[in-house]
């Protein structure tokens, strides 16, 4: 998962959360002030109805009027009611004519009361309060009652849900935008660092080159100087081997020429054994090995280049190529080791050849399958494996101190490649690297 996918959905959560506790937050506050402004108009409408009433030894006598449209609608969902101490109601609204709303109560003079209460499965808030009203001849205890249904208030409950969570979700969407403009933005040398990696890994270029913010400039810095080092160990493996072999050439030489007599020939054999082994030496020396970050090469150009070099040696040899390659194809290492395995190959199949070579390269899991046949006399499967020790030929007849397949498994192994040596379609010898 990428740096900038983790924060976006770190964020995302984190902002879900918030938007989540702040709608829920919000949303109670909103219950809460309308039912307290509910429970305050409740209240107000209740003293009006009590200033408005009349009542003597006769009974309550209640404008017509009743100070309220609502109390004078039926079924209006708002009723009022008067009861008296015993429960028994004395007197009730218009509003109530053809409705159920929840029975009125009675109070003790002076007790306050302000419920939810639910009615077949309809819920409604109900305001009561107990006076002791005083007559003539005394005084007569008396509950006033107020009921609203919560259809109105619901509604009203249900829309600012409604509009708080729109636009609790176009903030979130707005900030969502908003932080991923602003990563983007902020990762941008992050992505122009890999970019730059990948230049270095196709071998375009052989350094970061471009100038980073600090947090990452020290990243930066400390990469550069692994590639040069890298680069640096590596010519100087290179360079001690080369030095080590060519110092053991001159007296090599001047030993070879300098001897005679009876025990010439021994001491020429461990001679061309000391010339084997710096031969091989030197080509160790010029494999680079596998890296990620090296240049990559065309495969086709290098191919072309040494065929046309060995059809000029083996000129008077009559030898039909049949080729299968992309040419667009690219080894991802140094050239001088793609000219030493196809060199090899390619020399030891114009030698043994008798009228056809096939010489197929393709691309499969990225990786390089190269592989070379002829129609010579092929190799044993026991000879297989000896062949890619140093100093063992196939031919001891043939010219050559034995180490090219040796050359060519030691270059194989510093790619992590594989070799395999079988059998020909033709009959002959079929090599084939994998890099």
């Amino acid at each position: 998962m990428s740096l900038n996918l983790r924060i976006i959905l770190s964020a995302t959560l984190v902002l879900i959360i918030f938007i989540t506790l702040t709608a829920a937050a919000l949303d109670r506050a909103f219950f809460d002030s309308t039912q307290s402004a509910l429970r305050d108009k409740l209240t107000s409408q209740l003293y009006s109805l009590m200033a408005a009433a009349e009542v003597d030894d006769s009974g309550i006598l209640m404008p017509s009027s009743e100070l309220d449209a609502l109390l004078g609608l039926p079924s209006s969902g708002v009723y009022a009611f008067i009861t008296s101490v015993e429960n028994n109601i004395l007197w009730k609204s218009s509003s109530s004519l053809g409705a159920t709303p929840p029975q009125p109560i009675s109070l003790q003079t002076g007790e306050k009361k302000f419920s939810k209460i639910i009615v077949s499965n309809k819920a409604y808030f109900a305001l009561a309060y107990g006076v002791n009203w005083a007559t003539q001849t005394g005084s007569i205890p008396l509950t006033f009652n107020l009921i609203t249904d919560l259809s109105s208030f619901n509604k009203q409950i249900n829309q600012y849900r409604k509009t708080l969570w729109g636009w609790l979700l176009a903030m979130a969407l707005l900030l969502l935008i908003s932080q991923a403009v602003i990563l983007r933005w902020g990762l941008s040398p992050l992505r122009k660092v890999g970019v730059e990696l990948n230049l270095i890994e196709a071998g375009e270029q052989e350094k970061i080159e471009d100038t980073y913010p600090q947090e990452i400039d020290r990243l930066t810095t400390n990469i550069n100087s692994l590639l040069l080092q890298e680069r640096q160990q590596k010519s100087r493996y290179r360079n001690a081997l080369g030095d080590l072999a060519h110092s053991l050439k001159t007296p090599l030489a001047v030993l070879q020429s300098s001897t005679s007599g009876q025990k010439k020939d021994n001491l020429q054999e461990q001679i061309n054994r000391m010339n084997a082994i710096v031969e091989y030496q030197l080509q160790r020396a010029a494999t680079a090995g596998s890296s990620s970050l090296g240049k990559s090469v065309n495969v086709s150009v290098i191919l072309n280049r040494m065929l046309e070099s060995l059809q000029k040696v083996y000129r008077d040899k009559p030898v039909v190529l049949n080729m299968n390659i992309d040419e667009t194809l690219l080894f991802k290492g140094d050239e001088g080791d793609l000219m030493e395995l196809l060199g090899n190959l390619l020399d030891n199949a114009f030698k043994w050849a008798s009228q056809r070579i096939d010489i197929d390269v393709q691309k499969q899991d990225e990786k390089l399958l190269i592989s070379v046949s002829d129609d010579g006399p092929g190799i044993a499967p026991q000879q297989a494996n000896e062949l890619l020790k140093r100093g063992v030929r196939a031919d001891q007849t043939a010219a050559g101190h034995g180490i090219g397949l040796s050359i060519v498994g030691n270059i194989i192994d510093a790619y992590k490649g594989e070799i395999h040596i079988g059998k020909s379609t033709a009959g002959g010898a079929r090599i084939s690297l994998i890099l």
